[in-house]
């Protein structure tokens, strides 16, 4: 069905060709050969003014992440960062792991998980609803996604429980009022190679139903041994204008990963954060395997029944089932060289539900301008999981070890193991179900603009294999001010509050539950400027992030229940400074930098209290102290083309267990020209092929080896 779902969607975006063309002949859509008119049309329609490389380029203007309502950023009282498409096309980013280095505070963890000012965090929307069709294992790819969003800092008021550090929010692509159609070719070294189309527009002379549909495939040798990956995303959506200004999108996203021996962890290290060995070991066997397919629907209503009112109402469905078989590291042998291995055979499905409303009124008192927005959301999530292990021969099992030095693969997998004969662990099976209701304010008093909120949640995890459960309730809030000191700058102050009710597992009471929801508190000072007539936007924040309540291990079973005992334990605090600088240094060269510094630090308590063990160290795994990331273009009209250049640093770090995770720097370039209605791009990504860690996890597994040099090559054709 996925197959057949992404060839018709290919099909699709051909057959759209006829209709396309009759819309342009009618005047409702700019042709190629209208291409400024279009571009001015997008510009209107997106509220942006241009004025000069950035801003057509990379700068955003606004956002309804930070507010649900349509707020300039430099209005918004928290720190809040836009990554745009073409930001995404210029650096040719496949997935999100890609853009790290454009974001102030944030560095990569392990798979799509990320360290964000200073806290592990895996808190994802889509649409600005929750749910992620990608598991835990898979990272998310960037073909159907327009722009990433990034709101620092806990935003429960906002959006109910979600990490301390921030939530990511992907905005995937929709239907558009003019006509857009693209292939894309793609290839690279490690047998790389991508192909796309995409077709959005008009499918009525007068404009009023839109369409969009997409399809993309790749395959990749990964640089990791035995690694492959295949992919297979395909994208259909509609759009209906209804009555004066009302609209209803409909959209659905297919997608499927083959992942072969590529349920991965990383290369074992020493304690000063020196691999043991080539960054391609590789504890998994060429049958080894993750396998995803995931499907998401998305229905959402828009509408502005008058100049003062606002509403929308939004439901998401997503599924995915996560197949995998891998061997997992259990660690390092006497022998220094023999790496002991046991097999797991795991299945994963997940089905998620997530429904939002809120209006919107414009309406002034007292010589006050106010924005209310009023609004409720629900969202549940159903997940199974059932799994079976076989152990090593150390241990008495049927897995053989693996040189660390001079592997040798394909020797014994699954079928040499008896699986039939192993026992699943008892299945697991829980609903977590929540609920919340918030109120805005957003006050505009001349140079002074008020925002407050307030949200009530209920939350409910259930276990369906006993039919326990656990509920309960929280009240978050948040309250800022922006001041435009001058036409330029403005300053902002603000406050929130955020909570993340504890996992289903740690509400057991043989283990000390249930437990309180985790608690988070924000303090931040900032200021937004645009300076030398827009052509450099310059932000800087100051924060400080304290979180409690965390649930760790206490290493006892005080009832000699078999239950290892949990405990609410710990203040932990996260101070930091952020800057990010977007310039138009001349009229062809644009600059983006992005610094953070954060130190995260257990204050009360074990280090484990972080939720991140970090042996005998106070510091948070993971989280560097300095992050810097550069990228700059240079555009040579003469030749209609253009070169860029990037730079990321990360610092030292600590993993899991407290071993170093040494400090990199990576460059990538990149050149890109434009011929007729072809685009050719080249991006070399880690240009000096350093070895570095990514990141680190625990000692067993080591670290998470960063990429190689990577060449990307790629023609885009608009037609």
């Amino acid at each position: 069905m996925s197959r057949c779902l992404l060839h018709l969607a290919i099909v699709s975006a051909l057959a759209a060709g006829p209709a396309v063309l009759h819309a342009q002949e009618a005047g409702t859509a700019p042709g190629p050969e209208a291409t400024a008119e279009a571009d001015t049309y997008a510009t209107d329609l997106d509220t942006v003014q241009v004025i000069g490389r950035a801003q057509r380029l990379y700068k955003v203007e606004d956002s309804s992440l930070a507010t649900r309502t349509d707020t300039p950023l430099e209005l918004v009282p928290q720190s809040v960062q836009v990554i745009n498409r073409e930001l995404i096309d210029d650096q040719a980013a496949r997935q999100v792991t890609d853009l790290y280095r454009n974001i102030s505070g944030i560095s990569f963890f392990s798979y799509a998980g990320v360290v964000l000012r200073g806290f592990r965090q895996e808190n994802v929307l889509y649409d600005g609803l929750r749910g992620d069709p990608y598991a835990g294992f898979s990272v998310p790819q960037l073909f159907n996604i327009e722009r990433v969003e990034v709101l620092k800092g806990p935003a429960g008021a906002a959006y109910g429980s979600g990490d301390p550090g921030g939530v990511i929010n992907y905005a995937t692509k929709k239907p558009t009022p003019y006509t857009e159609r693209q292939l894309r070719l793609e290839a690279g070294n490690f047998d790389y190679g991508a192909a796309s189309v995409e077709a959005s527009g008009p499918l009525d002379t007068a404009g009023r139903v839109r369409y969009r549909v997409g399809a993309h495939i790749d395959h990749e040798q990964g640089f990791r041994n035995n690694t492959s990956q295949d992919s297979l995303i395909g994208d259909v959506g509609f759009a209906f204008d209804v009555g004066d200004t009302g609209e209803l999108l409909l959209q659905y996203t297919d997608l499927q990963q083959e992942l072969d021996a590529n349920r991965l962890r990383g290369v074992p290290a020493n304690d000063d954060g020196v691999f043991l060995t080539d960054r391609e070991w590789n504890t998994n066997e060429p049958t080894d395997y993750l396998d995803l397919d995931a499907r998401i629907g998305l229905a959402r209503y828009t509408a502005a029944p008058s100049d003062a009112l606002d509403v929308s109402l939004a439901v998401r469905w997503f599924e995915n089932a996560e197949r995998q078989q891998y061997h997992e590291s259990r660690g390092i042998a006497e022998d220094g060289r023999t790496v002991w291995r046991e097999f797991r055979d795991q299945a994963r499905d997940v089905e998620g539900l997530a429904a939002a409303g809120h209006a919107a009124f414009d309406f002034s008192t007292g010589g006050i301008d106010h924005t209310w927005l009023f609004g409720g959301e629900m969202s549940q999530l159903d997940a199974y999981f059932i799994g079976r292990t076989a152990v090593g021969v150390e241990r008495g099992g049927p897995v053989p070890g693996l040189d660390l030095f001079d592997p040798v693969y394909g020797l014994s997998g699954a079928a040499d193991y008896g699986l039939d004969t192993l026992p699943f662990r008892p299945a697991t099976r829980t609903r977590s179900r929540q609920d919340g209701l918030y109120l805005q304010d957003q006050m505009d008093l001349g140079r002074w603009h008020v925002l407050a909120g307030l949200r009530w949640d209920r939350f409910e995890d259930e276990n369906r294999v006993d039919g326990t459960a656990v509920d309960g309730d929280d009240l978050t809030w948040r309250l800022g001010t922006t001041f435009e000191a001058t036409d330029a700058v403005n300053l902002y102050a603000s406050t929130a509050t955020g909570f993340v009710p504890q996992s289903a597992g740690s509400q057991n009471p043989l283990a000390g539950g249930p437990f309180d929801p985790e608690r988070s508190r924000q303090w931040e000072l900032g200021a937004k400027s645009s300076l030398a007539g827009g052509r450099i936007t310059l932000n800087g924040a100051v924060y400080r992030i304290e979180r409690s309540n965390v649930v760790q291990g206490t290493g006892l079973d005080a009832g000699n229940d078999g239950v290892d005992d949990l405990a609410a334990l710990g203040l932990v605090r996260s101070d930091g400074f952020e800057l990010d600088l977007l310039a138009d240094l001349t009229e062809r060269w644009v600059l983006n930098l992005a610094y953070g510094y954060n130190d995260a630090r257990v204050l009360e308590g074990d280090p484990a209290a972080a939720g991140n063990t970090t042996g005998d160290s106070d510091r948070f795994a993971n989280a560097p102290r300095h992050k810097v990331g550069l990228w700059t273009r240079y555009d040579l009209p003469a030749i209609a083309s253009s070169i860029a250049f990037g730079a990321d640093h990360v610092g030292d770090r600590v993993s899991l267990e407290g071993q170093a995770v040494k400090a990199y720097t990576i460059f990538d370039a990149s050149w890109q020209t434009q011929w007729r209605d072809w685009t050719f791009q080249a991006n070399v990504k880690n240009l000096f092929d350093k070895v570095y860690a990514a990141s680190g996890f625990i000692e067993r597994t080591g670290h998470f080896p960063g990429e190689p040099r990577r060449l990307y090559l790629q023609a885009r054709y608009r037609f």
